[in-house]
């Protein structure tokens, strides 16, 4: 789970970013998993961009998109989801870190 100040962190990093994935009127595929998973295997923190024609709630589409690719939401604003998952191997994004367990 994400702390205040490191969603903050990755917000910033995130916004000079332009969409890597764009969700159409189809909504949430197979496709737009596997792009989300290798966006997020290369890159770690990812702006995903719902379209106009889509139907999807963004907030849904957030954490539809957060639980099939077991990723953390930093930012859900306007029609833009940025979606961020740690490398398990060489982590390219240091976050702050934790300094209290009440923080969050």
């Amino acid at each position: 789970m994400l702390t205040g100040k490191q969603r903050h962190h990755l917000r910033a990093l995130a916004h000079e970013m332009k969409p890597i994935v764009q969700i159409g009127k189809s909504g949430i595929d197979d496709g737009v998993v596997a792009a989300v998973e290798q966006a997020l295997s290369d890159h770690e923190l990812v702006k995903v961009k719902i379209g106009e024609g889509s139907s999807l709630d963004r907030h849904e589409a957030a954490d539809e998109l957060a639980a099939s690719t077991k990723s953390e939401i930093a930012q859900v604003l306007g029609n833009t989801v940025i979606l961020y998952r740690e490398d398990p191997i060489e982590p390219k994004i240091k976050l702050p870190v934790r300094t209290s367990e009440t923080e969050a």
